[in-house]
C-alpha cells in the first residue's frame, strides 16, 4: 500500500495546478469572485499542459487521456481535442525490457537473434523476428505493467470522488461512471487472448473484401503477454507518393476507410475502435491495412439495431426517433423529459442546418453540448463508437479536407438498405399518411351529413379555446382532403352529371400541396 499513497499524492501534486485553474475559472478567486473568461487559446494551452503530464506519468494515464478525448459529456470541446492527440510512443527501455518476456514465453519457438522492433507503445512493444522461413510480428506486452496500471487504477478511482465535489452538477452523472468505463477498455488492451479472438472475427469479416487486410494470427505462438501476427509491412496512409504509386486518389482511399469503418459496427458487429493513422497503412498491392486491434468492440444484434437508428435518425434529422435511439443506447435515462429533450434535439438540428460545413465531430459535440442540462452518460460501446467516428473522420479529412463524412454515412446506409432514397423516403412518408388519414376520410360523407342536420334544427354548438402548439403537421391535413375528394369523386361516379372531373382536379390540387409542404419540412 505504501507504493499506492506515494503514487495518490504523486499524481496529486502534479495535477493540483490544474485543479486550482478549473476552480479559479469558477470563481476567481477559488471561494469568491465572478467566473473568469479565458479565450479559447488559453484553454488550449492548458490541455497541452495536462497532456504532457498524462505522457510522464506513465502507461494507464496516457490511456485516462485517449478515454477523456471520447468523453465530451465531461470535459469541454477544445480538451477532447488535444486529448486526442495523445499517442502511445514509449521509448523501448522504458519500463523493463520486452525481450525477457518473449525469452520466457517462445525462447524454444524463435530465434531471438532475428529481432527488430518496430514499435513502442504505453502498454506493449511490437516486434518482427523470423519463423519458420519468414517474418512475423510480435506484439509483447511491457513488463510489470499489468501491476502498474492496477495501481494506477486504483489511484484514479480514489480521485473520482473528489473530482465530482468540483464538478458541475451536470457533470456528475458521467464522472461517477468513468472510472468503471475506464477499467474496463483498459483492463481489456491487456488481455491479448481477447485481442486475437477480435482479430480473427475482424479478419474473417473483411476476407472478401480485396481492397482490406487484417493481419492473420498465430494462434500456437501467441500467449497471455504475447501476441503472434501475420506481418503486413505498409506506408502510411498521409503518404500521398503512395497513394499515387497506385492510382488512388485521397478521396477514394478516405471513402474506402470510412465505409470499411462502417461496416464494422453496423453489418459485423465487431470492430477496430482505434483508426489513428499509425494503426492504418497502405500495403505495397495498394490494399488498406489496419493495425493494433486492443481497442475494439463487439456489439450484440439489439446494439446494432439501435446504433442504426442513432446514424439513420441523424441523416433523417428524426427528432423523435434521434430522442428514441439515445434512449435505447442508454445515453438518457427513459425518465428523462421528453418535451424537454425533443426541443432540445430540434434546437441542435436547426443550428447544425445552419452551417456552411457540417462534420461528424461537429454533430456530436453540439448533440451532447446541448444535452449537458439533462442527466446522460456515455456507455462504453456508444463511446468507442463516438471515437472511431471522430478520429476515423480526422485520418479521412487529413487526406480529403473536403470529405464529406455525413455523405459516406448516408450513402452507406442506402446501399445497405437501412434507409430510403429520397424519393423512396417521400413515397412512403405519402403511405402512411394516406394510411392513417384513409379511415377519416372515408367517414367524412356520413359525418358531413350529420353536422349539416345539426345546422339546420339549430343543434351545432361550437366552443373554441386558444391552444398553442408547434407540433402539427399541415402535410396531414393536405393528405386527408385529398383522401376526401378521392372518396367525394368516387361517390360522384354515379351522379349523371360529370362532377367527379371536380372532384378528381380538387383531390390532384390537395396531393400537390402535400408534397410542397413535405419536401419543404
Amino acid at each position: 500500500m505504501r507504493g499506492f499513497y506515494r503514487r495518490y499524492l504523486q499524481v496529486v501534486v502534479r495535477f493540483l495546478p490544474f485543479a486550482i485553474a478549473f476552480l479559479r475559472d469558477r470563481r476567481r478567486f477559488l471561494l469568491v469572485g465572478s467566473p473568469r473568461r479565458l479565450p479559447e487559446s488559453a484553454h488550449r494551452e492548458r490541455a497541452e499542459a495536462m497532456t504532457e503530464t498524462m505522457l510522464e506519468l506513465g502507461p494507464a494515464f496516457v490511456k485516462v487521456g485517449q478515454v477523456l478525448s471520447t468523453r465530451p459529456d465531461v470535459v469541454p470541446p477544445t480538451y477532447v481535442d488535444v486529448f486526442g492527440t495523445l499517442q502511445d510512443e514509449v521509448p523501448e527501455d522504458a519500463g523493463g525490457e520486452p525481450r525477457d518476456v518473449l525469452e520466457a514465453e517462445l525462447g524454444d519457438e524463435l530465434d531471438l537473434g532475428t529481432l527488430e522492433p518496430v514499435a513502442g507503445g504505453s502498454l506493449a512493444f511490437v516486434y518482427t523476428a523470423r519463423y519458420e522461413g519468414e517474418r512475423i510480428a510480435l506484439k509483447v506486452r511491457r513488463p510489470g505493467v499489468r501491476t502498474v496500471i492496477e495501481r494506477d487504477l486504483r489511484v484514479v478511482r480514489a480521485l473520482v470522488p473528489i473530482v465530482g465535489l468540483f464538478a458541475d452538477e451536470r457533470q456528475q452523472y458521467s464522472i461517477e461512471n468513468v472510472a468503471d468505463d475506464f477499467e474496463e477498455i483498459i483492463l481489456e488492451e491487456l488481455d491479448f487472448e481477447r485481442e486475437a479472438r477480435m482479430m480473427v472475427d475482424i479478419g474473417a469479416n473483411v476476407e472478401d473484401e480485396d481492397r482490406v487486410v487484417v493481419p492473420g494470427v498465430y494462434e500456437d505462438l501467441s500467449a497471455e503477454r504475447v501476441l503472434a501476427m501475420e506481418y503486413v509491412p505498409g506506408e502510411k496512409i498521409t503518404n500521398e507518393d503512395v497513394l499515387d504509386a497506385h492510382e488512388l486518389t485521397p478521396s477514394e482511399m478516405a471513402t474506402l476507410i470510412a465505409r470499411t469503418y462502417l461496416k464494422m459496427g453496423l453489418i459485423d458487429g465487431v470492430f477496430h475502435a482505434d483508426p489513428h493513422p499509425g494503426n492504418l497503412a497502405v500495403t505495397d498491392e495498394g490494399q488498406l491495412v489496419i493495425y493494433d486491434f486492443g481497442m475494439s468492440e463487439r456489439l450484440t444484434p439489439a446494439e446494432q439495431e439501435d446504433i442504426v437508428s442513432l446514424y439513420r435518425t441523424l441523416v433523417r434529422r428524426d427528432v423523435d426517433g434521434l430522442m428514441d435511439a439515445l434512449i435505447a443506447l442508454e445515453v438518457l435515462e427513459p425518465t428523462v423529459d421528453r418535451a424537454a429533450v425533443r426541443d432540445v434535439l430540434r434546437l441542435v438540428i436547426e443550428n447544425l442546418e445552419g452551417r456552411s460545413e457540417i462534420t461528424w465531430r461537429l454533430i456530436i459535440t453540439e448533440l451532447l453540448t446541448m444535452l449537458q442540462d439533462f442527466p446522460f452518460r456515455i456507455p462504453p460501446d456508444v463511446m468507442l463508437l463516438v471515437r472511431v467516428g471522430t478520429v476515423g473522420e480526422g485520418v479521412c479529412r487529413s487526406l480529403d479536407p473536403d470529405f464529406d463524412f455525413i455523405a459516406v454515412i448516408r450513402d452507406f446506409l442506402i446501399d445497405y438498405g437501412f434507409i430510403e432514397t429520397e424519393l423512396r423516403a417521400l413515397l412512403e412518408d405519402v403511405r402512411t399518411d394516406l394510411r392513417q388519414s384513409a379511415p377519416v376520410a372515408a367517414g367524412l360523407p356520413a359525418r358531413a351529413d350529420r353536422v349539416l342536420g345539426q345546422l339546420e334544427r339549430g343543434e351545432l354548438l361550437v366552443r373554441t379555446e386558444p391552444v398553442e402548439t408547434d407540433d402539427g403537421d399541415g402535410g396531414v391535413g393536405y393528405a386527408i382532403l385529398a383522401a376526401a375528394a378521392v372518396v367525394a369523386a368516387a361517390i360522384l361516379t354515379f351522379h349523371e352529371a360529370s362532377y367527379e372531373i371536380a372532384g378528381l382536379a380538387l383531390a390532384v390540387a390537395f396531393f400537390l400541396l402535400y408534397l410542397r409542404s413535405r419536401l419543404s419540412a
